[in-house]
């Protein structure tokens, strides 16, 4: 029974493909599909940027193929990933990671940085989705797990755009998850709780900011990016074939105890 479990689990010969992988959990989810067997293309704006994850990925024996691509411009995701599908192999997951964020009191959130998380957040993140799946929906087969957020559930001061499009992209995980469903795909989500990363420093750097969230954890601690690794392997493995339209909050007990 243990070996039968534990080969649920196994992405051996699976491609995964994870946006904004180049730094934080991206890059810790993407460590984490390789240790379970996958290779990964792994996309940013910058191909300089992704260089350490690629190394990190080979040394771990898994291929890496880094792909520069720009959320804003889903004009450009088809070509992409025919190409990636073509010389690559298949890809069996995709992982919507990629995101901004930005934050400024409601009053005096200006069009251009509506438009930019928007954009990178939810408008590409379904773009990219469509790119992948019209090739899973040929194969019958895929999983897509979407990075939502805290803030998919409950209100954040000062970060209306950021939120709006984390619940906007689980809204969309429910509805590619009915409608996929009959067709081989399935699709879920992750919600972090309160991470420590680069785009999130500019808030822990408050020592009073960041006790007083402490205190509304019941783990009394933040997550770091190994703490997402067992709950993307899970959704992206056969473990979670009978999972679709959920989103997990990692979260160390938030949304539990508001």
């Amino acid at each position: 029974m243990q070996n039968s479990l534990s080969g649920m689990f196994d992405l051996s010969g699976r491609v995964a493909l994870i946006s904004g992988a180049s730094r934080g959990l991206g890059q810790g989810m993407a460590l984490a599909l390789a240790g379970a067997g996958a290779d990964l293309v792994l996309t940013g704006r910058d191909a300089v940027a992704l260089a350490g994850t690629v190394a990190a990925v080979q040394a771990l024996g898994r291929r890496a193929l880094p792909l520069v691509l720009e959320m804003r411009d889903p004009a450009s995701f088809q070509a992409a990933i025919d190409a990636v599908e073509a010389g690559f192999g298949p890809i069996d997951i995709l992982v919507n990671n990629a995101g901004m964020e930005s934050i400024r009191a409601s009053e005096d959130v200006p069009v251009a940085l509506w438009d930019d998380i928007i954009d990178t957040n939810l408008k590409g993140a379904f773009f990219l989705t469509q790119a992948v799946a019209r090739h899973m929906l040929r194969r019958q087969r895929g999983a897509v797990i979407n990075l939502c957020s805290l803030t998919s559930y409950v209100g954040v001061p000062t970060a209306a755009p950021y939120g709006a499009s984390k619940s906007g992209l689980l809204g969309l995980t429910h509805a590619l998850a009915a409608e996929w469903a009959g067709r081989g795909i399935r699709v879920n989500a992750i919600a972090p709780g309160y991470f420590r990363t680069a785009m999130t420093e500019v808030f822990y750097a408050d020592d009073a900011w960041a006790s007083a969230m402490l205190d509304k954890i019941p783990q009394r601690r933040f997550g770091v990016a190994q703490d997402l690794a067992g709950a993307v392997v899970f959704l992206a493995s056969d473990a979670a074939s009978y999972v679709t339209g959920q989103c997990l909050a990692v979260d160390g007990g938030y949304l539990a105890a508001i």
